[in-house]
């Protein structure tokens, strides 16, 4: 009986320690990502088609959020609402660096 006990102690305080260290990795170790990134996408028609030359609608919003593309003329499926609002909330809302993006 005393073994089992032993056993029970040691799992436990195995997987107390394994558990702490999982949390100080998520408090320490997180990557933070670009809230606009997702208000991006969603912005986007969704069509995931590919035709801007990105992996779909998310690839090609991650391009305009880290400014590797300056116009939204490759996304041919977005009416022109859509990328008038698209550039008016990249040009507004600033990212965790503090700088804006300017699309044409």
């Amino acid at each position: 009986m005393i073994e089992i006990l032993i056993a029970m102690a040691v799992t436990l305080g195995i997987s107390g320690v394994l558990g702490l260290v999982l949390a100080l990795a998520d408090k320490f170790l997180r990557v933070e990502e670009d809230p606009r990134l997702e208000a991006v996408t969603n912005m986007l028609p969704g069509a995931n088609c590919g035709g801007c030359g990105y992996p779909g609608c998310s690839g090609f919003a991650n391009a305009l959020v880290t400014k590797q593309v300056a116009t939204l003329a490759p996304c041919r499926v977005a009416k022109a609402e859509a990328k008038e609002a698209i550039k008016t909330y990249l040009h507004e809302t600033p990212g965790p660096d503090g700088t804006t993006v300017e699309v044409k």
